[in-house]
Order: C-alpha cells, then structure tokens, then sequence
C-alpha cells in the first residue's frame, strides 16, 4: 500500500461541483497537488489546464488531470461524481444511478494508507453508507458532507433575522442531507443564550421556526429551479472539511458517517457534529435533543433504511 501525501487532494468527478471544489482549492492555498480525475478525460484535462494558469496569483500548487491510479496516495479523496440532482428532482430520485456509478469507480480508488475518502454525491448519507461498505475502510475515513452546508444554511437564515453575524451562531442540522433533515431549534445559541431568548434580550420579534424550517429544507431545490445546480457554497463546504483534516483542526462539523448505536439507531449513515480531524471523523456527539427532535432524527434514519434497501443495502 501507498503512504498518502498529507497535502494531496484528488477530486474525482469534475462537474459543477467537482470543477468549483477544485477552483476553490486551488485558491484557498491548503493543498499542494490537486489532481482532477473525470470519465471524461478531456473535460478533466480542461478544468486542469484552466486552473494551473491562474500560477501567477494563487500560492504553488501542482493541479493536473490524472487517472485513479494517481489518487491513490492523496491525503484526501473527495467524490463528486455521478448525476447532478435535476428541477423537480429530491436527492433519494438519484440513487439507482449513482450508486452504480459508485460500484464501478470506488474499487479503482483504493490502495493508499491512510487516505481519507469523502463523499460529496448524492444522496450522500446514502453513498457514504455503500462507500463505507464497498471499500471496507475503517468508519473514521470514510464519511460524507452530510448537513455542514445545511447547517450554514441554517445560520445564515438566523444570521439574517437577527441581524448578526452566522460564525456568532451555533446551530446544526442533523439527520438526512435531504428532505427528513432535523433542524436543532433546542441547541441554536449565539452570545451564551437560546436564539428566542436572544431576541427577546435584542428586543426584535421572534424567530418563524417554521419559516425558517422551510427555507433552509427547500433551500437546494430553490437554487436549483433557478439556475439548474448548487455549487459555489458546497465546494466551500467541502473545503472547510479538508481544512480541519490537512490542519488536524479538531473542528465539529456535522458530517455524515456510520452511526451505530446512537439514539438507538444502527447501521445507517446521516449527520451528527463529529470532531473532524487529520484522523477524519471522531465519534459523533450524542447530543440533549429534545423529545421532538430525537424523534424526527430517528424517523430521518429509517428514511434512509428504507432507501438503502431498495438498492440491496
């Protein structure tokens, strides 16, 4: 087996999310090789090509179009292949072809010692489900986006009410990265209080939990009926993950992995604050959810059971 490059980062799958991941890479100077892997090798070669000519004003990195192999040794491999998610279309409507697209390029992926594989493609909780499964890798290296880009989401809707800055909030979703998420309305904080509490104490009217609720669930389905695909805060989602790996930052982010146990659910993969670290994702928190919450997290898991059995998982 390979020992990994602890500043390699492999993108494999260069679409609209693939391309914008590398493109903010490239510019957020964490990485020192960037290769682009795509069925389309061309397109691969392009994305390449276009990013190495912006040398002159981003910090040294070597980015260049590859092939599996060349992954191999990456600290990081993050997968973002497959179908893009259409109008009209959830995120369990893609399953049946890229999970098959998953079957068939994952086992090419393997072979380095200690590489951390993410998942990024939809439905990512259950793709990080059979990429944990396929490959057979230890349940810390093998975990998905998950609800960090739902849970800025959640922030920047409450950031906006309040009028404060979202890094100033602490609020997570939870469950599903889809349409069974669990917004945590009980764990929302800023300033060392509740985010009710805080407007009463800011003397602004009280947040719609409803309103709210709906705008951060539909929030990927509005983008997409106005200009076809989510990308720019999904690369930058993603990067904030490889950050916390490349800089062994302990940060807790609500990734997707392996839950076995917790709230009484098993052998199912959705989204908890974990630590992420240059180890990947640290145990999950089992958090005080109130009663509400902890049941809709539980019926967010056998969403996805339900799904992943429709495809023999």
């Amino acid at each position: 087996m390979q020992k990994t490059d602890e500043r390699k980062i492999a993108i494999v799958g260069v679409g609209l999310v693939g391309a914008t991941t590398a493109f903010t890479l490239a510019v957020s100077g964490l990485a020192s090789e960037l290769v682009l892997v795509d069925v389309n090798s061309a397109k691969a070669e392009g994305e390449a090509m276009d990013l190495a000519h912006a040398a002159a004003f981003i910090k040294p990195i070597n980015i260049y179009a590859g092939t599996y192999e060349d992954c191999k040794d990456a600290a990081i491999i993050i997968y973002t292949a497959g179908a893009g998610q259409k109008p009209g279309e959830t995120r369990i409507d893609l399953l049946q072809k890229n999970y098959g697209i998953l079957k068939e390029s994952l086992p090419k992926l393997l072979g380095a010692e200690g590489s951390i594989l993410l998942i990024v493609s939809n439905p990512v909780d259950i793709l990080t489900y059979a990429a944990l499964k396929i490959s057979g890798l230890a349940p810390e290296r093998v975990f998905g986006s998950g609800t960090v880009l739902d849970s800025s989401r959640f922030r920047h809707s409450l950031s906006r009410h309040c009028r404060i800055a979202p890094r100033n909030i602490h609020a997570y979703v939870v469950g599903e990265h889809g349409d069974s998420e669990v917004l945590l309305w009980s764990l929302a904080y800023t300033a060392g209080t509740d985010i009710d509490q805080y407007c009463k104490l800011a003397g602004i009217p009280a947040v719609n939990h409803q309103e709210v609720d709906k705008q951060v669930r539909n929030a990927g389905y509005e983008i997409i009926s106005r200009k076809g695909a989510t990308y720019y805060a999904i690369s930058l989602a993603v990067k904030r993950i490889c950050e916390s790996i490349i800089r062994d930052e302990n940060t807790i982010l609500s990734v997707s992995g392996l839950i076995d146990g917790i709230y009484g659910i098993r052998d199912c993969c959705l989204s908890l604050p974990s630590v992420i670290s240059s180890q990947g994702r640290g145990r999950p928190l089992e958090l005080p959810l109130a009663p509400g919450e902890e049941e809709a997290l539980v019926k967010s898991s056998q969403v996805l059971k339900s799904a992943m059995r429709e495809i023999g998982l």
